[in-house]
């Protein structure tokens, strides 16, 4: 696929830049006079965030501003990932690859997978019909550190861009979609605070996706860019459980079929920072005519 190998080509020359400074800190580390430095897992359980559903390090439905994985300023940190959202009528799977570099950028890359199952019929597409999506991230914190900055109000700012490509251009075209590729663009500031064993976030997105971009970019009521706000409140209830909940705002470009918020509450568990579950219940609201889409949301991560 042209998109993935040019995403992928564009996220090794990055992902290889870092690695060149990691090998001028290894060298350094040598030094008998330089305490050695583990190249990975620095962080606090926990404190990566999990899968969202776009690929970026968050909660299952809203980026954060943390950086994928558990590296720190001289570490690396990836996951892998892999996500199952079942509402009565349709199915999505996700899977990708996050990397971390010195927790400064974030790398990702996703596919996503959108099954119309029974529902494909009424629509007039056939029983299954599946809309295909790929999405390449980059995020990079600005200011504040999430975890170190205990002592001030700032929170970790970080932006991010997301690149969307759905494979079913001449679908969406016919329902009414501007375009089958558009690109997000996100402001997330986090605020972790420790004593309160609490989580707090805010997203500003700058996007024109229907549905994540599950069903195009754009559409007849309108083509621009819409400012669209995503917030994540996160409680620790032991070292390793945390609970939360989300809301996501959506923009409402196609006529045909209206568009709402939506929001979820989770539970996520993480015996060690190797590997994490999260489990939720997600409301979606209702997608492509098809009313009060809700269901069951697991996600498992995989790294370090």
């Amino acid at each position: 696929m042209p998109f993935i190998r040019k995403t992928a080509g564009l996220a090794c020359a990055i992902a290889c830049a870092g690695l060149g400074t990691f090998s001028t800190l290894a060298r350094a580390e040598d030094s008998p006079d330089v305490p050695a430095v583990p190249l990975t897992g620095g962080k606090l359980l926990l404190t990566g965030g999990v899968s969202q559903v776009e690929g970026a390090a968050g909660g299952g439905l809203a980026p954060w501003a943390v950086i994928g994985g558990y590296g720190t300023a001289r570490q690396l940190g990836a996951n892998v990932h892999g996500t199952y959202l079942h509402t009565q009528d349709y199915a999505l799977g996700t899977w990708g690859l996050t990397v971390g570099v010195a927790n400064r950028v974030e790398l990702s890359l996703a596919r996503q997978r959108f099954d119309t199952r029974e529902a494909g019929a009424k629509l007039g597409l056939g029983e299954n019909y599946t809309f295909n999506q790929n999405i390449f991230g980059v995020k990079v914190r600005l200011v504040g550190d999430a975890v170190l900055d205990q002592d001030t109000w700032l929170p970790q700012i970080a932006a991010g861009v997301q690149f969307k490509h759905n494979e079913e251009g001449g679908v969406l075209k016919a329902i009414g979609a501007a375009s089958n590729s558009g690109t997000d663009f996100y402001l997330s500031a986090t605020k972790l605070l420790l004593a309160q064993s609490l989580l707090l976030n805010g997203t500003l997105r700058f996007t024109k996706a229907n549905q994540f971009g599950l069903l195009g970019f754009g559409g007849d009521k309108s083509n621009a860019y819409h400012a669209e706000f995503e917030s994540s409140v996160a409680y620790l209830l032991t070292k390793n459980v945390a609970i939360g909940g989300e809301y996501r705002m959506k923009p409402n470009n196609l006529s045909f079929a209206r568009e709402q918020d939506a929001y979820d509450a989770f539970i996520a568990w993480a015996p060690n920072k190797h590997i994490s579950l999260t489990a939720a219940y997600v409301a979606l609201g209702d997608i492509a005519t098809i009313r009060n889409q809700r269901g069951p949301y697991v996600s498992l991560q995989a790294g370090f």
